[in-house]
């Protein structure tokens, strides 16, 4: 790990323009990616400011009827929220995902689903904000000895033709194929929440969150659309919309693994509703042809979802999975 220098800001607008004033710094919050990224010196950021004590660890209800959820929730109180695991079980379901991809209805037996995602301690650090833009898994973007083109522009994408089984099918480009870890963020994009933030200059805005992550192109190393110095503030989840919310989780082993493939869908009594996919793709991967597809059956929704994909011969199984993943929830769904 390099040296870096370190501060606490007194107020968003302080550390939003302490961000922006300096090159090569970064916010920090639980630390859970970036501390591991700087130990590996794959992030080597100059300077850290420590927002952990901006007052954004809060959730609250909107006067829409919504959710407003600080930046700074930790994914275990997200999760253990009455109104999210009550009006966004989809949400809670995602942070808590058991074995078999689904959070059991006993509150009392999460302890076991708690060990089948990240760990207890992971979970108690982690915060809504750095879960969003937490960065990929992919092994080659881990191995410094190796290519990367997210980690070293220009460099080339040794994922391309090498191991790629945990990799995207979809979304991808000549330049990265590297998958988006967040299971949060799935659920959010699902349930069309929004993120807020404040510039450096102090003027805010409001970001879908189908527009927050950039697909790769010619520049994977640019993952967002977040300005220097913007500091997500908050994540607004609108009015429930009512329906089963479902979460399913398809993985290597049953413990502490990222998604091969996961769905977050909201289905209606009338087989209406919406899917998001995580584990395909640079980003939660939704589309409004898939939605419409819904009542009639997974084949025809994934289908829409997998429209120019582009698998490798390792993870060509997925364009199976993910079929077969949303059948299940649907069925699910039906009861």
């Amino acid at each position: 790990m390099r040296a870096f220098s370190y501060e606490r800001p007194a107020s968003i607008e302080a550390a939003a323009q302490a961000a922006a004033g300096m090159d090569g710094a970064k916010f920090i919050a639980g630390g859970t990616n970036l501390l591991d990224l700087m130990k590996l010196e794959i992030e080597r950021p100059t300077h850290l400011i420590d927002v952990n004590r901006l007052g954004l660890d809060r959730i609250e209800a909107t006067p829409e009827g919504g959710l407003r959820i600080g930046a700074l929730v930790r994914n275990t109180d997200l999760a253990a929220d009455e109104r999210v695991r009550r009006d966004y079980a989809l949400l809670s379901r995602a942070l808590l995902a058991g074995a078999s991809g689904r959070v059991r209805r006993d509150y009392a037996l999460q302890s076991r689903a708690l060990l089948a995602g990240a760990s207890g301690q992971l979970r108690n650090r982690a915060t809504t904000a750095g879960n969003l833009l937490q960065r990929t898994r992919c092994p080659y973007f881990y191995d410094t000895n190796q290519p990367c083109n997210k980690r070293q522009p220009g460099s080339g994408c040794s994922a391309l033709a090498g191991f790629s089984r945990p990799l995207a099918v979809v979304g991808v480009s000549d330049a990265c194929i590297a998958s988006h870890p967040s299971d949060m963020a799935v659920a959010m994009r699902a349930l069309d929440a929004v993120v807020e933030t404040v510039r450096a200059d102090g003027t805010t805005r409001s970001i879908p969150i189908a527009d927050l992550h950039r697909l790769p192109g010619d520049t994977p190393h640019i993952e967002h659309v977040l300005e220097q110095g913007e500091l997500i503030t908050a994540v607004i989840l609108p009015k429930p919309a009512g329906g089963k919310q479902i979460y399913r989780k398809v993985r290597d082993r049953a413990s502490y693994a990222f998604a091969l493939v996961s769905v977050g869908a909201v289905v209606q009594p009338d087989g209406t509703g919406c899917v998001a996919i995580g584990g395909i793709a640079p980003k939660p991967w939704r589309k409004e042809a898939a939605d419409a597809e819904l009542p009639n059956g997974a084949k025809a929704a994934a289908a829409k979802l997998l429209e120019g994909a582009r698998p490798t011969d390792d993870n060509a199984f997925k364009l199976t999975l993910v079929e077969r993943a949303l059948s299940a929830v649907l069925s699910e769904a039906r009861g």
